[in-house]
């Protein structure tokens, strides 16, 4: 089994934020994160999974998504996502990345399993220390959908 660990966090919400991931598979272990200059939390959250998903090699191993995104795991789990997709994420939040999401559901079917945050769960705390330095790095990216559409945007 592919074991992914998730976090985001913003410096303000919206602020600069970051995301942070760890894949474990076997002995095999890889350590993603990335800074953006001005985001969200949520944005965070959910773009921790994608990268995770996107940075899978092989297929037909099964994958464990592990989060402490309320957001992220009952937008799944619940199955609020495809209601969602329905109605063309009529002003829903993240829709760019709920998109980019989707079809990598359909190819891994992942499993998620919510984790409380700040509560010791080391890979769940390894994850967010990346994505706070992430965040407060020197080397920022640029949230473009973000901040083009951020206006039109609203919290599920």
């Amino acid at each position: 089994m592919i074991r992914i660990y998730t976090d985001g966090a913003a410096q303000g919400n919206p602020g600069p934020g970051g995301f942070g991931t760890i894949l474990k598979w076997n002995h095999h272990v890889k350590e993603l994160a990335e800074g953006f200059r001005l985001t969200t939390n949520n944005r965070m959250e959910l773009l921790a999974v994608i990268v995770g998903l996107e940075s899978i090699k092989k297929l037909g191993i099964p994958v464990t998504i592990y989060s402490d995104s309320k957001y992220v795991v009952d937008a799944i789990e619940k199955g609020w996502l495809w209601g969602w997709e329905k109605k063309n994420f009529a002003k829903k939040a993240n829709a760019d990345l709920w998109q980019r999401y989707i079809p990598l559901h359909h190819r891994f079917k992942p499993k998620f399993v919510w984790v409380k945050g700040h509560a010791g769960h080391p890979e769940n705390e390894r994850c967010d220390q990346l994505a706070v330095s992430a965040a407060l790095s020197d080397d920022l990216q640029t949230d473009r959908w973000y901040e083009e559409n951020q206006s039109t945007q609203t919290e599920f």
